[in-house]
């Protein structure tokens, strides 16, 4: 599913127009991206946690030459599946 599709699916399960249902997806993806930036995690129960991890520095090997490289470490975006969720598809 791409996001247009997931906006016809919003669109269609609250009974409300597609611009409404892309303005209110991009406002959650902008809340989500806003909370995630600023270190705060964001628990949805029921569906799931979204929160920000750190990875630490590593030493890597480029593939193609074979040479070793230092990776910084940097911050990922993660998500947990929470029981409903993952009862919902089991």
């Amino acid at each position: 599913m791409n996001k247009a599709e997931f906006v016809g699916a919003v669109s269609d399960a609250a009974d409300m127009t597609k611009a409404d249902a892309e303005r209110a997806v991009e406002a959650v993806f902008k809340v989500v991206k806003k909370a995630l930036k600023s270190g705060d995690s964001i628990s949805l129960v029921g569906f799931g946690t979204f929160s920000v991890r750190k990875r630490a520095a590593r030493t890597g090997r480029n593939p193609r030459t074979g040479d070793t490289i230092k990776i910084k470490a940097s911050k990922v975006p993660a998500f947990k599946a929470g029981k409903g969720l993952k009862d919902a598809i089991n």
